[in-house]
């Protein structure tokens, strides 16, 4: 069953169109790799994918539902307990310790914060940053702050996640367990996985390799 459905969407920043019309069904529960050049429009659909930004034309519907007929409450709660993201960068609050920063989403909406935070722990474990719980993002590696990002982003168990080059600050041997992680989460939350990426060996690994050029999906 399709989770996401785009037809016809199309986005402009004024002259410049960056997405020509976008026709694409992502199924639930399955990983889905975003390829293309540098400009070609992946970013830009991930933030409609996320509710971020409105496409120029065209409909998405996530759930048979339009976003475009969501309200301003509607579409927060939506980004705030639907989808998970994981962007270049990672946007934690230099205010905050990282526990804090990891429990936010789990603050803006009615959950058991126990359960979120023994998740959260569960993950930071596995991902080696459970030393870095109690110290604030500037303290931090930049590696270790993509890390809680990361964390942040799977502590509600969303359905659809959005990743933008999420390894782009790591190593190799964390880049895999990273992949390894939300490959595994995905598929354990019943998650659609949508990731952007450069690296050829992270998306050989993917079940479908989405190719974008020049605002358009182009065939393999």
């Amino acid at each position: 069953m399709a989770l996401v459905e785009l037809s016809g969407v199309k986005k402009s920043f004024g002259k410049v169109n960056v997405l020509g019309g976008i026709n694409l069904s992502l199924l639930e529960d399955r990983e889905y790799v975003i390829q293309g050049a540098s400009g070609s429009g992946k970013s830009t659909l991930l933030y409609l994918l996320g509710g971020l930004d409105k496409p120029s034309s065209g409909k998405i519907k996530i759930n048979n539902m339009d976003l475009a007929d969501f309200q301003d409450e509607e579409l927060a709660r939506y980004r705030n307990t639907f989808v998970g993201f994981v962007f270049q960068f990672h946007f934690l609050l230099s205010s905050l310790n990282c526990l804090d920063n990891a429990l936010l989403p789990s603050k803006l909406g009615d959950f058991d914060e126990g359960s979120i935070k023994k998740r959260i722990l569960e993950l930071a474990d596995f991902l080696g940053v459970d030393h870095c719980l109690q110290k604030n993002p500037f303290e931090l590696s930049g590696g270790e702050q993509q890390r809680i990002n990361i964390i942040r982003a799977l502590s509600l168990k969303p359905k659809l996640l959005l990743c933008d080059e999420p390894t782009g600050s790591l190593d190799s041997e964390n880049s895999e367990k990273v992949i390894g992680l939300l490959k595994k989460l995905s598929k354990e939350f019943g998650a659609t996985l949508v990731l952007v990426t450069h690296n050829g060996e992270i998306a050989s690994t993917f079940e479908s390799i989405i190719n974008i050029q020049d605002g358009l999906i182009r065939k393999n």
